[in-house]
Parts: C-alpha cells; sequence; structure tokens
C-alpha cells in the first residue's frame, strides 16, 4: 500500500513539473525495423508512469484472486476429506451391523478422501469376501497391492488378511496369487503365527505334505495354535508324506523317511496312525504288526489300539491271542474290557472269523453302559449277514440308526 502512495505521489509530481519541461520539450526517438516512434520527454515519462501503476493494481488484483481461490480449494478439500471419513465410520457402522453390502460400497467410496486408501480397500475386500463377490474382492486386493507397493515395508497384517482372503475363494488361481504373496513375504512366517498357520494350509491344500510336516516344528512351539489345529494338520501332512514316498518311490524309502522323523514325533498319536493307516494299505503287514504289538503293551495307548484294529490289515492273526489275552485281564472292569473287546471284534472280522467276532461285539453289547460305536454295529451287523442270521442283522441294523 505505501508503495502504491508513493507510485501516486510521483506520478503528481511529474504533472507538476511538467509546465517546466516543455520550453525544453526533448525527444525520445524509438526505431523497431522501418518503424519510428517519436516522444517527448514529458510524454514518456507519463506512460512509464501510467504503466507502472496498471502493472502494480493487476498485480494486486491476481494476487488477491489467487489468495481467494486457494482459500476456496482449501475450504473444499477439507470439506471433501470430513465427509469421506463420514462415510469410513458409517462402513464400520454398517460392518459391525452385518450390512455387508452397505459396508462395501461406504468404504470403497471413503478410500481416496478420507486418506485412508489402505485400510478402507482392505475393509472394502473382507466385506465383498462375506458376499462372496470374487471378482469385487480381488479388485479391492488390486486397489491395495497399489498402495502398498509405495511402502518400504509392508504390514504383515495386511499381508496375512490378503492371503486369507484368497485362499477363501477356493480357487485354484486365487491360491497361486496366495502363494506369491506368500513367497514374497516369507521372511514374516518365523515372526507371525498367523501367516505360518496361512503357510501350513497352503502347504497341504497344494499337497507339498513333506513341506507342512517341516514347518510343523515351528508350529508346536507356537502357543497361540490350538492343540486341536496341530493334531488336523498333523494328520493330513504326515499321512500325506508316507502316501506320496510310497507311491512315488517304494517301501525302503517311505522306511529311510520314517527313521529320520524324531522319537518325539514318532510317539505322538496322529503321526503313529498316519504312518499304520499307510501300512495297512499298501498290505505291509510286518511293521505294522511290531508298532501294534508294542502299542498293545503301552495301557496309555489303548484309544490309539482300538483305532489301529479297525484297519485294512488281513494279516493280523498274531495280534488276536494278545488281545485276548487283554480281555481277560480286565474281565472285572466293564469300561477297561470294553475296548479290548472291540479290537478282537475287528480284527476277527478282517480275518473273517464271523463267530469270533460275532461273540467279541455281543460280549461289548451286554456291558453296562454304552460302550460301542456305529462302526461296531457295522461289523457286528455284517458278521451275522454273513452267518445267514439275516433277522438278528436287521435289528443291529435299525439300532444303528438310532445312534
Amino acid at each position: 500500500m505505501i508503495r502504491f502512495i508513493i507510485l501516486i505521489i510521483l506520478f503528481f509530481g511529474v504533472l507538476a513539473l511538467s509546465p517546466l519541461l516543455i520550453d525544453e520539450k526533448g525527444y525520445i526517438l524509438i526505431s523497431m525495423d522501418e518503424t519510428i516512434i517519436e516522444l517527448t520527454v514529458l510524454s514518456a515519462i507519463i506512460i512509464v508512469s501510467l504503466f507502472t501503476i496498471v502493472a502494480f493494481l493487476l498485480f494486486k488484483l491476481v494476487r488477491s484472486g489467487f489468495k481467494i481461490s486457494f482459500k476456496t480449494w482449501s475450504t473444499f478439500s477439507f470439506a471433501n476429506k470430513k465427509r469421506g471419513i463420514a462415510n469410513f465410520n458409517k462402513g464400520l457402522v454398517a460392518y459391525m451391523l452385518e450390512d455387508y453390502q452397505g459396508a462395501e460400497q461406504l468404504f470403497a467410496k471413503s478410500a481416496e478422501p478420507a486418506e485412508r486408501q489402505q485400510s478402507a480397500y482392505l475393509l472394502a475386500a473382507v466385506t465383498s469376501a462375506k458376499q462372496k463377490l470374487d471378482a469385487n474382492t480381488n479388485h479391492y486386493l488390486t486397489l491395495l497391492e497399489q498402495e502398498t507397493a509405495k511402502l518400504k515395508e509392508p504390514d504383515p497384517a495386511s499381508v496375512i488378511i490378503k492371503v486369507k482372503l484368497l485362499m477363501d475363494q477356493e480357487q485354484q488361481v486365487a491360491y497361486k496369487k496366495a502363494r506369491a504373496i506368500i513367497d514374497d513375504n516369507h521372511k514374516y512366517i518365523g515372526h507371525d503365527a498367523r501367516l505360518l498357520s496361512l503357510e501350513i494350509d497352503l502347504c497341504l491344500i497344494e499337497d507339498r505334505f513333506e513341506s507342512a510336516v517341516d514347518y510343523l516344528t515351528a508350529a508346536r512351539k507356537e502357543k497361540i495354535i490350538h492343540d486341536d489345529t496341530l493334531k488336523a494338520w498333523e494328520a493330513k501332512a504326515y499321512y500325506g508324506a508316507f502316501a506320496n514316498i510310497i507311491s512315488k518311490q517304494d517301501n525302503d524309502s517311505l522306511k529311510v523317511y520314517w527313521n529320520k522323523l524324531s522319537r518325539k514325533e514318532k510317539k505322538q498319536d496322529t503321526v503313529l496312525f498316519a504312518y499304520c493307516q499307510v501300512l495297512a494299505e499298501q498290505n505291509i503287514s510286518e511293521p505294522l504288526i511290531a508298532i501294534m504289538t508294542s502299542i498293545l503293551k503301552n495301557r496309555e495307548k489303548t484309544k490309539l489300539f482300538k483305532r489301529l484294529c479297525k484297519l485294512p490289515n488281513k494279516r493280523n492273526e498274531p495280534l488276536i491271542p494278545l488281545v485276548q489275552k487283554q480281555i481277560l485281564s480286565h474281565s472285572h472292569n466293564d469300561s477297561q474290557q470294553a475296548p479290548w473287546l472291540s479290537c478282537l471284534g475287528h480284527l476277527a472280522a478282517m480275518n473273517k472269523q464271523w463267530p469270533m467276532a460275532e461273540k467279541s461285539f455281543r460280549s461289548l453289547l451286554k456291558l453296562e453302559g454304552q460302550h460301542y460305536d456305529k462302526q461296531d454295529l457295522q461289523v457286528l451287523a455284517t458278521a451275522l449277514t454273513e452267518q445267514k442270521q439275516y433277522e438278528t442283522a436287521n435289528e443291529v441294523w435299525l439300532k444303528l440308526n438310532t445312534l
């Protein structure tokens, strides 16, 4: 403002002094190619002064307009962000109320305005997965991948959710994407039990059973992984590993692999049962009988032995007298005698000794309380049918249907 006042003073000062320059006009010649412009000194000073004043006024006007525009833009941007945050919060409420369709739309709508792209796209993917909209889920995961690519280090939790969402689709294409993400973030497996769990699940899906067995060593050390989950993994992983080795190689390779397992692994019921199951399916009786004989002597393994007796082993005659001794030694206690009667019935039926099987199961049914299961009744009904006791067999089948 001060500068503007000074310019006005100078302008009027020039006008005041102009009469003095009338007698001494002086001239200024401006030549451009063939054009010559002739001005008096007074005229030149007046023109320059006017140009300076106009330029100053334009400058002030433009700068004021820019400030107003910037202020207007800032106000609009803040309102847009505020609206985006409000939509994000509404999306959270809709998600908690299980309105997944509404939540998905709100999260997707709020991502850019709220400047919460990573969280919004992740939640949008989760809500679309709840609706089984795989195409939408993959779209949001792609957007999420573009955002996380800007980060120096990806968030492990985000990686886990992406892998889980892909695996939940139960499609080979999604499994391949999940495998690529896990391999890219493999360093987190040793530090996060959740990612380790997903790795084991994916290995089992991909039939990479031996890799799953290797990861189980680390999984057993994780306190947050439930025992039931571990047992389910062990049953599938070890059985798959044993079956793969014997089908692709031979019996000797299976024996070598078994011997390489630690003593702790070999003592676990799930591992033992998986190994014996493969031996029974392949009619490898000698090592199977040896293992079952050693288990039979261990009272803590009675339940495991009962399960093993139901395996399709057609050469289990050596076990029958050993089980009969167990029955005699527990004749005073129904609950202890029951599993051995069941074992004898299954072993006898496997060898087609139908009268012995019938007698064992009838004795089992006479015990106080219910110590039999559906499989026991099925084998009893089969034994009766083989002996042409059809009416009695039908009664057993009817009893089986009531369980």
